[in-house]
């Protein structure tokens, strides 16, 4: 914080503008006549509340464009990406990794890579470019809540489900979710509907043969550092299904708080699901992300990113019954 001292030197008080910014601001505001204020408070006040309208209306469901299963999968397929295992024969246990809200980066590739390593086949699927949210503007958007909900990412989930069980290379018995951030989110937000028979909100039906039991072939989910705050459905009402579930969590982390999802893990392991979790102390959110947009706060962790692999795969090798 920086004001101006003695010696010339430029500090700033504690509103983090200059002193004299600071009068400038409260000199304009003062002199500004009484319409003025109230038409910039109307403006201010109106823009508010159309943010909460359209949050209402894409967490709602009412607002929402809603395709058939078939139109939805054959937006996703071309930016989809299966990676396979160099060695081994298909079809592989499969996990389905689904990203941020800025869409897919490098932590994908490297989750990726380790699953591969582990005998894991790993497909991306990207929720972003089809929808044309690749850029700034846009893609920050959707970590506000303004686009592309929990709830609405939810059929993405469910279509790739579907259709990577149609895919020769994949065990579609043995199929993990992995969900980071919004990804995590998203994945939630399946689960939770799945269990609720609410058919997720991009989506105008399930996916054909999905209806009567849409986790069938789910055998594990695996979050990191998730959204579970007060638009999540699986904070407010959980899951049923004996789905095993691993949330990787950040303490005090400023993007998504881990306070929510350790709720919800206290909840539904209260209640006999196979729920548990691991904090990390001492590292942001999206740790095992080196992409960052600019003037990002956070930061990429080695040591973390290492033992999150380790330990993921090792809860999903189990999960599927493997001898560790």
């Amino acid at each position: 914080m920086r004001e101006r001292g003695p010696g010339g030197s430029s500090r700033l008080a504690p509103g983090g503008r200059p002193w004299h910014a600071r009068r400038m601001i409260g000199e304009i505001w003062r002199r500004m006549p009484m319409w003025a204020i109230i038409a910039a408070s109307a403006a201010l006040g109106g823009a508010v509340a159309l943010a909460a309208a359209n949050m209402f209306g894409r967490y709602s469901g009412l607002t929402v464009p809603r395709s058939e299963p078939a139109a939805l999968a054959h937006m996703l397929a071309p930016h989809a990406r299966l990676r396979l295992p160099a060695t081994g024969e298909a079809p592989f246990p499969t996990a389905l990794l689904f990203s941020g809200c800025d869409g897919p980066k490098d932590n994908l590739d490297t989750w990726s890579a380790a699953l591969n390593a582990q005998g894991w086949a790993a497909l991306v699927v990207d929720s972003h470019t089809p929808r044309g949210l690749t850029d700034f503007q846009l893609w920050r958007l959707v970590c506000a809540g303004q686009l592309l909900t929990g709830a609405e990412r939810a059929g993405d989930v469910a279509v790739a489900v579907a259709e990577a069980k149609k895919l020769p290379e994949v065990d579609g018995e043995r199929l993990a979710l992995l969900g980071a951030s919004h990804g995590g989110w998203a994945v939630l937000e399946f689960l939770s509907m799945a269990d609720h028979g609410e058919v997720p909100h991009a989506l105008t039906r399930w996916p054909e043969g999905m209806a009567e039991a849409p986790l069938d072939g789910v055998a594990a989910a695996l979050l990191l550092y998730p959204y579970c705050g007060q638009l999540s459905r699986a904070s407010r009402r959980g899951w049923n299904s004996p789905v095993p579930a691993l949330f990787l969590l950040v303490e005090g982390d400023a993007i998504a708080s881990e306070k929510p999802c350790q709720r919800i893990v206290a909840r539904e392991a209260g209640r006999g699901l196979p729920v548990e979790q691991h904090v990390y102390y001492g590292v942001t959110h999206g740790f095992d992300q080196k992409e960052k947009a600019a003037l990002s706060a956070l930061a990429f962790d080695a040591e973390a990113t290492e033992d999150a692999l380790a330990r993921g795969i090792a809860f999903l090798d189990e999960a599927i019954g493997r001898a560790p």
